[in-house]
């Protein structure tokens, strides 16, 4: 199956976003492409902080738009919202994933909020449930789980998709910039995807503040795909086949001893 890497630039103009959004689907569709990944926060963003002043409802112009075009173009979509919170001064941090036809598959509201490296996400977010469903998606014969950006820090976090049987990880962010992190970035990916022998689909945005470097990784951790920090688009076939004889060489989940259980 064909996926596609969406990194693009994202402004707080939630206008100008659906209008670079509607090109990204037309290029996609123009190669073929199953599934389009599009970043966190790819509704709006802004780098010193993006919060409920941002916010769409779930039938708000962003998803709706999204629905429209996934089934327009036939092709199914992962992209990261900022959804209102239960707190007026608050929003969530949320991915949806879509599919070819424009339903709604489900909703991952991010579960790891981030206060680190001098930001404070906690300020102008709520989390999502760690005991929520995973969101997992099935596009091309392969299974997609969904987590976003921070998330990547935690195994725990991708090993839960996996259990519920991904076998691609989708890792939508706006990966802050700063010293040493874009190595760390990378170093993840890598360690997520050998470590549940499982391909790391990791898509950032370009532009100020965040690291682009968007990755695409193999079930061994052999770097497929990695682009620099500007916006662009790539496109890559992922061979359910070859992620199997991954899996049969490399036995790891079966091996394994323990289980992830959320935390309240």
């Amino acid at each position: 199956m064909r996926v596609t890497i969406g990194q693009v630039e994202v402004s707080a103009d939630h206008a100008a976003n659906l209008v670079a959004v509607g090109a990204v689907f037309r290029d996609a569709a123009r190669v073929g492409t199953d599934l389009l990944v599009l970043p966190e926060y790819a509704a709006a963003f802004d780098p010193h902080g993006t919060g409920p002043e941002n916010a769409e409802p779930l039938d708000g112009p962003f998803v709706t738009t999204l629905r429209r075009l996934a089934r327009q173009h036939g092709v199914a979509a992962v992209a990261g919202t900022l959804l209102p919170g239960s707190d007026p001064a608050r929003a969530v941090n949320a991915v949806v994933g879509v599919d070819a036809d424009g339903g709604l598959v489900g909703v991952y509201r991010k579960v790891h909020l981030y206060d680190a490296f001098g930001h404070r996400e906690s300020e102008r977010l709520e989390p999502g449930d760690p005991a929520a469903p995973p969101l997992v998606l099935d596009v091309g014969g392969l299974t997609f789980g969904v987590m976003t950006c921070y998330d990547l820090r935690f195994p725990e976090s991708a090993r839960r998709l996996v259990d519920a049987g991904a076998d691609v990880l989708v890792v939508p962010a706006a990966w802050a910039a700063g010293p040493l992190k874009a190595d760390h970035w990378r170093t993840l990916a890598r360690a997520r995807a050998i470590e549940n022998t499982a391909v790391v689909l990791a898509v950032g945005q370009a532009g100020r503040g965040v690291t682009g470097r968007s990755l695409l990784v193999g079930p061994d951790g052999q770097v497929g795909i990695e682009l620099g920090e500007r916006a662009e688009l790539r496109t890559a076939d992922l061979d359910p086949a070859a992620l199997a004889a991954v899996r049969e060489q490399n036995p790891s989940l079966a091996n394994r001893r323990y289980v992830v259980v959320p935390r309240d």
